[in-house]
């Protein structure tokens, strides 16, 4: 792999990007590409760099961390 596919924004995210799309292709979801790979993970890795897996990235989530006594 050369770089980072255009639309993600750093490796930790990347990985956690594959992780998760490989996660549903062993729970049974099926490829959105024809792969020469097997694995999961590598099939999930192509996806991602052929952009076929839509993803978005929400806000976090704000907690209320104020102790009232």
């Amino acid at each position: 792999m050369e770089g980072l596919p255009q639309d993600v924004d750093s490796k930790f995210r990347y990985v956690l990007l594959v992780a998760k799309r490989a996660e549903q292709l062993i729970q049974g979801s099926s490829a959105k590409i024809r792969s020469k790979f097997t694995k999961p993970t590598r099939i999930a890795m192509e996806e991602i760099n052929r952009m076929q897996i839509k993803w978005h990235l929400s806000k976090p989530v704000e907690e209320d961390t104020s102790t009232e006594e």
